[in-house]
């Protein structure tokens, strides 16, 4: 017996795309098991809604990735909205510390780690997308460890798709744009902290934590930009950049008249990672 495939007759318009989705490998699609709302369908359509924000080396797009069903008659299988982070290449970016996060990493061929440090065309390009995996590498395996981080939905070149953290499509808040009271301040840094000790205890060290790499949904704390990660043991900044992270929470904290003193929980943390 023969199964009859079928087509969608829906077609990608304006501002559209086919879900990149089936022609990525098993290992640029995040870790198993997928949640609900991944959209998986061969014949999903992702559509652009704008910019939500602008970085030093990456740019944050929003779209929504919907099955359209087999007819433009037919109401959506199923959707999602989903943040595309667009890394630049290396002359379009203004990111000098690059080299400090990068120390302890290594590419598999010899023969792309030249053309990154000639900076030819294709070792700009390729290093761009290192830094994209390099984050949906980070977050898949935070993820995996139970680290409030944004679930890596795939990586395809310089482009990561991860869930989106907001209310429709309003994004939530940084931490350093928090108006909470003085008791939700201590939840919010009781989950730091608790996220710091995840981190740690995975060997990692995030780099770059501060208020502006946090936002707040319904009181849930989620760490975010993650491409500067490193690992506390191979790259020989990682001890100072874990004191470093800590000194900006606690300095954070303690103007919101919340203390925390910064070599404790540094202590704390060296204790988790050795």
């Amino acid at each position: 017996m023969h199964t009859a495939l079928v087509f969608s007759t829906v077609e990608p318009g304006d501002g559209q795309r086919w879900s990149t989705w089936p022609a990525i490998t098993p290992s640029q699609r995040g870790p198993e098991p997928w949640p609900d709302w991944v959209v998986t369908s061969s014949g999903a359509i992702d559509t652009e809604l704008g910019v939500v924000k602008t970085g030093k080396e990456a740019d944050l797009h929003l779209i929504e990735r919907f099955d359209p069903g087999l007819t433009p008659a037919d109401p959506p299988v199923k959707r999602s909205i989903l943040a595309a982070k667009r890394y630049r290449t290396l002359e379009h970016r203004d990111f000098h510390r690059s080299a400090e996060y990068q120390e302890g990493r290594r590419t598999r061929r010899s023969r792309d780690e030249r053309a990154v440090a000639k900076g030819t065309a294709y070792g700009r390009s390729f290093a761009a997308g290192m830094w994209a995996f390099a984050e949906f590498e980070a977050l898949s395996a935070m993820h995996s460890a139970g680290a409030p981080v944004p679930y890596p939905v795939q990586v395809d070149g310089t482009e990561l798709l991860m869930e989106f953290i907001g209310a429709g499509t309003t994004a939530a808040p940084r931490l350093a744009q928090s108006r909470a009271e003085l008791a939700e301040l201590r939840s919010l840094l009781d989950q730091v902290i608790d996220a710091m000790h995840l981190f740690a205890r995975a060997g990692y060290v995030h780099g770059d934590l501060s208020a502006y790499n946090l936002l707040v949904h319904e009181g849930r704390v989620v760490v975010i930009d993650l491409p500067q990660i490193v690992d506390a043991v191979a790259n020989p900044n990682g001890i100072g950049m874990l004191h470093r992270d800590c000194v900006n929470i606690a300095e954070w904290f303690t103007r919101k008249r919340v203390e925390v003193d910064a070599e404790e929980l540094f202590g704390e943390l060296l204790a988790e990672l050795y």
